[in-house]
């Protein structure tokens, strides 16, 4: 069974290599520029007469090799492997120019469909490359070992590698042929947009790991019994920046006798996640750019054993809250602590907002925020949380119908918004 299951991946490994061919041949066709690790080929495709797929073996051993001299001792030799995948993928690509010699345009707006459709039909053959598990393709290999080697994120490691090789096709089309070829505004089409479709094909086209016997990863969910043994008291608390939510959770907490969590799930995340406390409280909660973020976790669809560092801490941040509220009672802050536990029932949740003139006197006066700073750092914040929020749970951020409760605390204070919170508390456990 398991050598019918390792046939399967090496067979859909191949289909891939040779779907990708196709789309970088044709993106040499749109004449719009090719990917970034097909540009150095092509470049030097044209200044000497050799093919672009033995070129692209040439540029991919040595790539190789590199590798080998980053890790050194830490090089794993069943990486090697990764020099047949080279040659196959070499012979692809000049198989795959023979089978679309035929295809020509000037037209820009052609040159655009076909650049868009080499983009969609790379990014097929890097999904089926990923899913099949075998190995990775010399550029990600190079990634990879940079990330391993420098300690660096393998995100910002294949930023750099792909803008290293477009560099040094650029330099090379000057040096070589004395202008610009090869690198257009089709490389940056196919930068952003591969890994992107890459990831959209995962997300829906699970037939694949049926094929390939990959059984589907489901977020586990904690089934909270309310029989036998005394019902929990769970309360998350969502809140807009300086409207006192923290303090409201401590009031709230302190009141009912009940555990609280805020700043102590930094501690707890980065124990359970082996990460340090400062990384955890540097990018816990917040997403600055949304589609900048999208763009850059684009690079990860290119490899099957790495995830963006924050889906990461989200997701062990996420199982530290689920782990909490199956022991006991408890105050949660922020984290999006409300949809982690959805399923929940004996979750409460609430949302903390206050007006602008209130926020701004808080953080001045808790945080020693400058006066003239106070309103910009206001609205940074705000806009974190929300794209954190959308990106990890696909919510609009303090949308009313995601909450049970939500309070004015620049209306009520403190005191009087934890207290409004218990009583509302109470009757919604009466009517369960």
């Amino acid at each position: 069974m398991k050598k019918e299951k390792l046939l399967n991946r090496c067979i859909v490994f191949v289909i891939g290599l040779f779907i990708m061919a196709i789309g970088v041949a044709l993106s040499i066709k749109a004449n719009l520029g090719t990917s970034p690790v097909s540009c150095v080929p092509y470049v030097y495709s044209l200044g000497f007469p050799l093919t672009v797929g033995l070129l692209s073996i040439i540029v991919n051993v040595l790539i190789i090799l590199l590798q080998i001299v980053l890790l050194r001792k830490d090089y794993q030799l069943i990486q090697l492997i990764q020099l047949p995948v080279a040659l196959i993928f070499g012979f692809f690509i000049d198989f795959a120019m023979f089978l679309t010699s035929g295809v020509q345009t000037s037209n820009y707006i052609l040159q655009w469909v076909l650049c868009l459709l080499s983009c969609a039909i790379i990014a097929f053959g890097v999904f089926l490359e990923v899913k099949a598990n075998v190995t990775y393709l010399a550029g990600e290999g190079l990634s990879l070992a940079i990330s391993k080697a420098f300690h660096k994120e393998f995100g910002k490691a294949k930023v750099g590698v792909d803008a290293s090789l477009v560099i040094i096709g650029v330099v090379s089309s000057f040096v070589l042929l004395h202008r610009l070829e090869g690198i257009r505004e089709g490389t940056i089409a196919a930068a952003l947009l591969v890994g992107t479709i890459a990831r959209f094909y995962s997300r829906k086209m699970k037939f694949v790991d049926a094929l390939l016997g990959v059984k589907e990863e489901k977020e586990t969910e904690i089934q909270v019994s309310t029989t036998g043994e005394e019902q929990k008291i769970i309360i998350t608390i969502a809140r807009e920046f300086g409207s006192g939510g923290h303090e409201i959770g401590e009031r709230i907490a302190k009141e009912l006798g009940i555990s609280f969590y805020d700043t102590k799930l930094i501690d707890l995340s980065a124990a359970a996640g082996g990460l340090t406390p400062e990384y955890v409280k540097e990018h816990e909660q917040k997403l600055a750019n949304s589609l900048l973020f999208d763009l850059y976790e684009q690079n990860y669809a290119y490899v099957n054993e790495e995830m963006p560092p924050l889906d990461t801490l989200f997701m062990v941040q996420s199982k530290v809250i689920r782990d909490i509220c199956e022991k006991e009672s408890c105050v949660i802050v922020g984290r999006c602590a409300d949809y982690v536990l959805k399923s929940n029932p004996n979750c409460f949740n609430t949302f903390i907002h206050a007006d602008k003139k209130y926020r701004i006197e808080r953080i001045i006066k808790e945080y020693g925020i400058a006066p003239d700073m106070a309103e910009k750092e206001l609205e940074r914040k705000d806009r974190d949380r929300t794209n954190y929020c959308k990106h990890y749970t696909h919510r609009a951020w303090g949308m009313a119908n995601n909450y049970n409760l939500a309070v004015a605390s620049s209306l009520f204070g403190p005191e009087k918004s934890a207290m409004l919170i218990i009583e509302a508390l109470n009757k919604y456990q009466e009517k369960e």
